[in-house]
Formats: C-alpha cells, sequence, structure tokens
C-alpha cells in the first residue's frame, strides 16, 4: 500500500478521474480517497513512478508519498 499527498482535488469528480486514471494502469487496483487530507492509498502490482505518473495525468500534483 503506498499513500500519496495529492493536491488539487476537491469533489467527487476529482475522486472518480483520479480512481479512474489508476485503475486504466491496473484494473485491480485498489484506490481509496481522502479528500479531506488530501491523500490517496493506493494498493497496486504497479511500480510507485507509475501510480504517480496516473494521478499527474488526471490533472492533479503528487506532492509527497508515503508506504504503508
Amino acid at each position: 500500500m503506498t499513500e500519496f499527498e495529492v493536491q488539487g482535488m476537491s469533489c467527487q469528480h476529482c475522486v472518480a478521474a483520479v480512481t479512474r486514471s489508476i485503475q486504466e494502469i491496473d484494473p485491480q487496483a485498489q484506490v481509496r480517497v481522502d479528500l479531506e487530507r488530501g491523500r490517496v492509498a493506493v494498493e497496486s502490482a504497479q511500480t510507485e513512478q507509475a501510480l504517480k505518473d496516473a494521478i499527474d495525468e488526471a490533472g492533479y500534483t503528487v506532492v509527497g508519498t508515503a508506504s504503508a
């Protein structure tokens, strides 16, 4: 499980966009978005960099990570 600190998320559309972007590269990924804390927790077989890139492609900025 990797947790990303992400800037720019503010609504359920943001949650859907981030989740969809991650699941495009890993359909089996488990994604939990905490809008209040600006965090995205992901359990995936993909690399941390691939997940960061997917979040970036969705239009949001990863500003930090913490492995859980």
